[in-house]
């Protein structure tokens, strides 16, 4: 399996109007999950995360606060027309 290391930033805002300003600023907002652990909201660089989920089985490893979170996709929300991503599901990789 790959591995590809993304900049995090822990998102602050929420709802639509904050997800349609990260888009417009080539970020793409994320929902990292674990299994003993509270969701952490990210958001990520637009063009190296599409490249990098080209392939699904793909682990990323984010760079949250100085710190590394070993991520895997679960789900890819896309975009019908401009087929952009819109938002992404991480699980945390044991």
């Amino acid at each position: 399996m790959s591995s590809v290391n993304l900049d995090a930033i822990v998102r602050e805002d929420f709802g639509k109007g904050a997800a349609r300003r990260a888009r417009r600023d080539a970020k793409i907002p994320a929902v990292v999950y674990g299994a003993s652990s509270q969701p952490l909201h990210v958001l990520l660089p637009a063009q190296e995360t599409t490249l990098a989920v080209r392939d699904r089985s793909v682990e990323l490893v984010l760079n949250v606060d100085g710190k590394e979170v070993k991520t895997t996709v679960k789900e890819l929300q896309i975009n019908a027309l401009s087929r952009n991503i819109d938002h992404i599901d991480l699980m945390v990789a044991a």
